[in-house]
């Protein structure tokens, strides 16, 4: 053992980039190990196919991983996938790492239908991971339907606009796990597009890929009031599904409500300072919850003396308490909202629409190997943030060496928790290989 004690004086050290052997990141052999039992690189370079006159059309299953493992990183630009090529990193994680100026390249070739080649990847690479232990298989899903403003910088963004919340990006659509935050589905949208444009389509590509990827339980859709469409509802009816999707306080609406009798109402549990309230009726044959809510301080009662309605509709039969406390869980789906904005989707790179649609299909597959790398991994732990899950498991400096015909990837010792660390990567290889 070392004896590291003593104090050193750290105007007098030396500093010098010179370790041939050292790894920026060496957690990222657990991710890595992951995707090749997964298949990934094999996947997209099967299913990735640019012309070949196309400037970046070579190699496309190793510039996809090069991307993918910087995302898990946290990079947030293409830049940042130079961190890749430090010392022994590149080694690691299989050999050659393309240049960021090589990848930007690879992501200006895209087109709307290699955009579409990534969602398969996405869908593909899904099952595949359902397969080896982290799907739901006959258990109930519960799927959050949202979308968010990626925020961008300056005019020269394609298809970047002013949507209904006056800041200037884009506008993607986003469809997760309930339970373990992963990201089912993504779609870059223009930043001026309606929140439900596409959003039928959508939910025909969320169903169909989630029941290929092995899902068999029953399966509830959530959503907020900016995805209230007819059409939607008569297509989860018409497949078998549930949900609960709100609607926007329109006077059809509010007829519906002020038509409750008052001995109806069931007082539910609420924060000091205010009092809540929920019931039901119908709404166009279809089942119509309310919750309405007020404050009982008497001062702030006096500014806001009227109930606030909040309504959604479903075609769950479950009681009333129970569907409308699980409509309130809707608000999970901020958390991988979060953890996207806090890494990929923090910037869209690009000028070009679709290399920053592509960018964004990756950020979420690369957003699942962090996911799938705890759920299958650290099978009992408690979900926690894709920043949390970085500093404990992958943001780990390490020495990559070679002796007896092996190699040896060196952590630092008392890591806190490397016990965590091992018994994940024993999980993963454990996996037979796809």
């Amino acid at each position: 053992m070392v004896n590291d004690a003593t104090t050193v004086g750290l105007d007098g050290v030396q500093v010098v980039f010179d370790d041939e052997r050292a790894v920026s990141d060496a957690g990222i052999a657990l991710v890595s190990t992951l995707t090749r039992r997964l298949g990934v690189e094999s996947l997209a370079g099967r299913l990735i196919s640019l012309r070949s006159d196309r400037p970046g059309a070579a190699n496309a299953g190793r510039k996809v991983m090069a991307v993918l493992f910087a995302m898990v990183l946290g990079a947030d630009c293409i830049d940042d996938c130079q961190v890749l090529r430090a010392g022994r990193t590149g080694r690691l994680l299989g050999g050659w790492m393309p240049a960021p100026s090589t990848l930007g390249t690879f992501l200006r070739a895209f087109t709307f239908g290699h955009v579409r080649q990534l969602d398969k990847l996405l869908g593909d690479t899904l099952a595949r991971a359902w397969r080896a232990g982290a799907g739901p298989g006959h258990a109930r899903l519960v799927i959050d339907i949202d979308s968010f403003v990626g925020e961008v910088c300056g005019p020269l963004k394609q298809g970047a606009g002013y949507g209904y919340t006056k800041l200037f990006g884009y506008h993607p659509l986003l469809a997760t796990r309930a339970d373990t935050r992963e990201a089912l589905h993504i779609r870059l949208r223009k930043g001026s597009a309606n929140t439900q444009k596409g959003v039928k389509r959508f939910c025909e590509e969320l169903i169909a890929r989630v029941e290929r990827a092995g899902a068999t339980g029953q399966k509830l859709v959530r959503a907020d009031s900016g995805f209230w469409n007819m059409k939607v509802f008569e297509l989860l009816e018409a497949k078998g599904w549930q949900y609960s999707i709100g609607v926007r306080n329109i006077k059809a609406v509010t007829t519906a409500i002020h038509g409750i009798a008052d001995g109806d109402w069931q007082s539910i549990e609420y924060p000091d300072g205010g009092e809540a309230q929920i019931a039901e009726t119908l709404y166009n044959n279809r089942r119509l919850i309310v919750r309405r809510t007020r404050l009982t301080d008497p001062e702030q009662l006096m500014l806001w003396p009227d109930w606030r309605h909040f309504c959604f509709i479903t075609n769950r039969t479950d009681a009333l308490a129970l569907v409308e406390a699980e409509h309130r869980d809707h608000a999970v789906v901020e958390q991988v909202i979060a953890d996207l904005k806090d890494q990929a989707l923090q910037h869209f790179p690009s000028g070009h629409f679709y290399a920053n649609a592509a960018w964004t299909v990756l950020a979420a597959l690369a957003h699942n190997l962090l996911r799938w790398t705890q759920i299958i991994g650290l099978p009992n732990s408690t979900i926690r943030a894709a920043r949390t899950l970085r500093r404990r498991l992958i943001q780990i400096t390490g020495r990559l060496t070679r002796h007896a015909r092996g190699w040896t990837l060196h952590l630092p010792a008392r890591w806190p928790w490397h016990g965590d660390y091992l018994a994940a990567l024993a999980r993963i290889r454990a996996l037979p290989a796809a």
